[in-house]
């Protein structure tokens, strides 16, 4: 390999690097100004109306800005489960809504509609399992969630009525009120009592939640 090359590839090495380091300062600054307008912010995270699983008592919350059209929530939906399960009686799940993507704000209220009727978490799952058949980002076809949501066990004629309450809306602009002050701009977005992840990641979380847990529990 000539002198030539070898240039060529440690300039390119050395952007690279550059880029990397200039990213990683980026997202800390990001996170930084994110984490004190949570601290200054902490009544927006949870709200009277959020969906909870888990004891109402637990020590630990985590607090997710969740979209149901979105791929990575779906992802981490069991993930989350299971380290609920990891900890039953210190962890609570507290929902809140980010309808980033098209039609989301419709399955967001399919949802509520569901938990009226008792039957959140079962719709919620069924909704998920089929996201990939109803959440086009260009075209999402709504009326197949709502469909998967009957076949779950949804009163769906009680759902579309619920649906136009004017509570429905209230309830959703509420959260996006929220997430826009606490500075979320994707799905998902996690805080575990009012901490942001150092960065994003499944293991993260995990370990964030054993740290909350191991601090609660001393």
């Amino acid at each position: 390999m000539n002198a030539k090359k070898l240039t060529v590839i440690g300039l390119v090495t050395l952007v690279a690097l550059f880029f990397y380091l200039g990213m990683n300062a980026y997202q800390k600054r990001v996170q930084t100004v994110q984490d004190v307008q949570v601290k200054a912010e902490q009544t927006r995270l949870v709200r009277m109306h959020s969906p909870i699983f888990g004891p109402q008592a637990a020590p630990v919350t985590i607090v997710e800005f969740f979209d149901p059209a979105c791929e990575t929530c779906r992802a981490f939906y069991p993930l989350v489960k299971n380290l609920m399960a990891q900890y039953p009686n210190d962890v609570r799940l507290v929902i809140r809504y980010a309808p980033f993507h098209p039609g989301s704000d419709q399955v967001v209220k399919l949802l509520e509609a569901a938990r009226s009727q008792g039957k959140y978490q079962v719709v919620l799952e069924a909704v998920l399992a089929a996201q990939p058949t109803w959440a086009d980002h260009g075209q999402p076809n709504i009326e197949t969630a709502f469909k998967v949501a009957e076949r779950a066990g949804l009163d769906l004629v009680k759902a579309r009525q619920d649906i136009e309450k004017p509570g429905m809306q209230a309830l959703l602009q509420q959260d996006i009120e929220d997430l826009t002050a606490l500075q979320v701009t994707k799905t998902p977005t996690f805080f575990v009592n009012g901490r942001s992840l150092p960065s994003f990641g499944p293991d993260q979380l995990a370990a964030l939640v054993a740290e909350e847990v191991a601090k609660a529990n001393r």
